[in-house]
């Protein structure tokens, strides 16, 4: 299965968890979105966003600056 990939690096809070959270609506349940964000808040507000809305918190990456999250949509 292939990730569906969304790039925010450079945007800035709340801006990264609003833009995933548009995509996730459009996803069938149980599919996973990447996230690369530079904002180090998104760390944060990747967590929170999950715990609230029952998404899971699948995978998280620090690469040098760049946050990946892999989200999967609740079913």
């Amino acid at each position: 299965m292939t990730d569906t990939i969304l790039d925010v690096r450079g945007l800035s809070c709340p801006l990264p968890v609003l833009k995933a959270n548009r995509i996730l609506r459009e996803l069938p349940g149980g599919t996973r979105l990447r996230i690369l964000a530079t904002d180090r808040a998104s760390v944060t507000d990747f967590q929170v966003f999950c715990r609230e809305t029952g998404h899971a918190l699948v995978s998280f990456a620090d690469e040098n600056g760049i946050f990946s999250f892999t989200i999967k949509r609740r079913s």
